[in-house]
């Protein structure tokens, strides 16, 4: 089998740059042989991806956390689609966030998740598209394979990759002080939910998640009932509410006991149309793509049943 491996050098506060020969020597012992890639900039992922799947590698390991993780997906499903061809997807967590692995109960450490990884079977789970509204106010696309979502979400993710101690302190940490901070600051905002063919739900809200995975935001269980093999998101709704009441609130996701909460509604279905509602400009809320966030509402979501071929 021909692998590749796109790794992230600054993941993790440069962990995987920095322990990088013992890591290169693992990845040996388990795959043989292996090209590498190297990201520079925030998109590389996407595109170093296609390149190795056009190269013929049948695994393509994605080193680092959360955001690498989606952009090797998101150019595996775009090289899918081009060529036919299909490549897998493996894991190397690393990161600010590991939410995506957490939810596949990966080992920990990088000896033993490679160990684990050059041994798991390769299974199809589900992946999500998304078309939204870039920040120069073009629509853009991606695909996410854990959870996009809006409102709160997508402004803690800013703060977050903006905060000079990411990678020095634990993600749990460092999210949930910057979702606290910037919540303090956050203005609810009014949007319309449409999904599938049923009647639109009108909701001022904190945040909007349309997940295929259970977690995001350094391990929190938004999505308790997820499953990434259902063909199916399910829709978490966050209402406004006492923002003192749902600050208290927050340790009820980290174990996904918020299901009866009076200001959260969970919904389940395969398109999603999220839109602002009165001024475009006031509720135009920012969106959050598995960590990342690269704009705002309108947007639309998708699932993509048995898309990706995942090995773990």
């Amino acid at each position: 089998m021909k692998v590749g491996v796109v790794l992230n050098p600054v993941a993790g506060g440069g962990k995987l740059k920095r322990h990088w020969p013992q890591i290169a020597a693992s990845l040996k012992a388990h795959f043989g042989d292996f090209d590498l890639r190297e990201t520079q900039i925030s998109g590389d992922g996407e595109r170093l991806a296609i390149d190795l799947a056009a190269d013929g590698c049948a695994l393509v390991i994605a080193a680092g956390g959360d955001g690498t993780a989606s952009e090797v997906a998101d150019g595996l499903l775009q090289a899918r689609h081009e060529t036919g061809r299909t490549s897998e997807l493996g894991l190397l967590p690393c990161g600010t966030g590991t939410d995506f692995a957490r939810a596949l109960d990966l080992p920990r450490g990088i000896d033993s998740a490679l160990k684990h990884l050059a041994g798991a079977e390769a299974k199809k789970v589900d992946a999500g598209r998304i078309c939204y509204i870039d920040d120069h106010g073009a629509l853009a696309s991606r695909h996410f394979i854990n959870i996009a979502s809006l409102g709160l979400s997508g402004a803690a993710d800013r703060a977050v990759n903006a905060d000079k101690r990411k990678g020095r302190v634990s993600a749990k940490a460092l999210f949930f002080w910057r979702t606290v901070l910037e919540f303090m600051r956050y203005k609810f905002q009014d949007v319309r939910i449409t999904i599938d063919d049923g009647e639109p739900v009108e909701a001022r809200m904190a945040l909007v998640a349309v997940a295929n995975g259970k977690f995001f935001g350094g391990g929190m269980m938004i999505a308790p009932d997820a499953e990434l093999s259902d063909g199916e998101f399910d829709v978490v709704i966050v209402r406004a509410a006492s923002k003192l009441g749902l600050i208290r609130d927050l340790r009820l996701l980290y174990g996904g006991r918020h299901r009866n909460h009076p200001a959260i509604t969970i919904l389940r279905g395969r398109k999603v149309l999220v839109e602002p509602l009165g001024d475009a400009d006031k509720n135009g809320a920012l969106v959050d793509i598995d960590g990342e966030s690269p704009g705002r509402i309108p947007a639309t979501f998708e699932i993509l049943p048995g898309a990706l071929t995942l090995r773990y």
